[in-house]
């Protein structure tokens, strides 16, 4: 694949061109692997929280490739790909410290985050680079707080997370190299906390972990992972949702300022309007059948893959009312984005906390907010299993 973004026109992401809700259908990965596309919402729904379609069969000895270079997901010891009793053994180290009662601790000082960094933005010659100068270090700001590593050096972590989930973008020696230096930085940060713990997230799943009997390089990947996954997804959707609000939704800025569950509510619609990724490395969250099974009328056989389309199946128009969403209409079913049953993603709701806030507070400060780029100038950054603006410009 080429990162090149200058080899082809690239429309913003919330403009990409999405599979249509419809029945199950034969697509195919990069790799060449066959796979169905589930799409609709109810199906998608089915798929997720079914236990006859799983994560780990993907690493059997059987399993087609999946990914035309290795990177953190391609881990079958990783929590993302067990299940049943392993994968909750190991999920349980950290679930407590994600649940929506504990994320409402934590508004003061994300809260906090946000506002130092819109301060120092505020001084900024204009036109600024809301990337470099907010979307991109609020997640790292916060994650790193979480986890006790304010003193990191912040572009270690964008190196390590640039490799972790890259899809194309590294060769395979490239991402060998920089999880191998990933993985010795996670061990060494887990002696630290094991000798010396201290009230972050890292001291309390090397607690946890320890009292489980969880394996060392599980916990080191556990917390590799969470370094990279508390950041990366945020900081891409939050750089989308920008160019999304600054262009087509400038009618949703003063609402935005309003009040924070406006922009709560906002941001839920935001990101089942505005993708992460256009599907080209993977077309969706992959899992495997382990039996044949029924989905909206047709039957996968036993080993086959599935890809499930969770950007589709929120615009399905049989659930969500098809066009632009009403920014501030509450959802009226469960959002998937972040995917439904075991394998839930864990930090949806700091996601969601810092996007809300994150929103509120720059539409607050910066009313007279303007784009001072356009679709045809935005630089992407490719190459990974997502796609985001590498910089964007911006007058107030």
């Amino acid at each position: 694949m080429s990162t090149d973004s200058t080899s082809r026109p690239l429309c913003p992401m919330h403009r990409v061109d999405l599979p249509e809700a419809a029945p199950p259908r034969p697509a195919t990965l990069a790799t060449g692997t066959p796979v169905w596309l589930v799409t609709r919402y109810a199906d998608v729904r089915q798929v997720l929280m079914d236990p006859r379609f799983d994560r780990s069969s993907l690493h059997a000895p059987d399993a087609p490739p999946l990914l035309v270079v290795p990177n953190l997901l391609d881990d079958p010891n990783g929590m993302v790909n067990l299940d049943g009793e392993p994968h909750q053994r190991l999920r349980g180290t950290v679930q407590r410290a994600f649940t929506p009662r504990a994320i409402s601790r934590w508004r003061p000082w994300v809260t906090s985050v946000v506002d130092a960094l819109l301060d120092d933005f505020a001084v900024r010659e204009q036109p600024a680079d809301i990337i470099e100068g907010f979307t991109r270090p609020l997640p790292v700001s916060v994650i790193c707080r979480l986890m006790g590593l304010d003193d990191l050096d912040r572009e270690r972590i964008r190196h390590w997370a640039d490799h972790a989930l890259s899809g194309g973008a590294h060769t395979r020696e490239e991402v060998v190299a920089a999880m191998t230096e990933f993985g010795a930085f996670g061990a060494r940060l887990i002696d630290e906390r094991r000798k010396s713990p201290g009230d972050d997230l890292v001291s309390s799943l090397v607690a946890a972990g320890d009292g489980l009997g969880i394996d060392e390089r599980q916990l080191v990947r556990l917390v590799c992972g969470l370094v990279v996954a508390g950041h990366e997804t945020t900081m891409t959707a939050l750089g989308n949702i920008v160019v999304y609000l600054l262009t087509d939704r400038q009618d949703a800025w003063a609402g935005l300022a309003e009040d924070e569950d406006a922009a709560a509510t906002a941001a839920e619609q935001l990101l089942r309007a505005v993708p992460l990724s256009e599907g080209r490395v993977l077309p969706g969250l992959i899992r495997r059948a382990v039996e044949d099974t029924d989905v909206g009328g047709v039957t996968i056989p036993a080993g086959d893959v599935v890809a499930v389309q969770t950007v589709s199946a929120s615009r399905d128009p049989d659930v969500f009312p098809p066009g632009p969403p009403d920014l501030f209409t509450p959802l009226t079913s469960p959002g998937v984005i972040f995917g439904a049953g075991p394998h839930h993603c864990l930090g949806a709701w700091l996601a969601r906390l810092e996007l809300g806030l994150a929103l509120h507070r720059l539409a607050a400060r910066f009313p007279g907010l303007r784009a001072e780029f356009t679709d045809e100038t935005i630089e992407w950054r490719e190459g990974q299993m997502t796609r985001s603006p590498r910089r964007l410009p911006v007058s107030w």
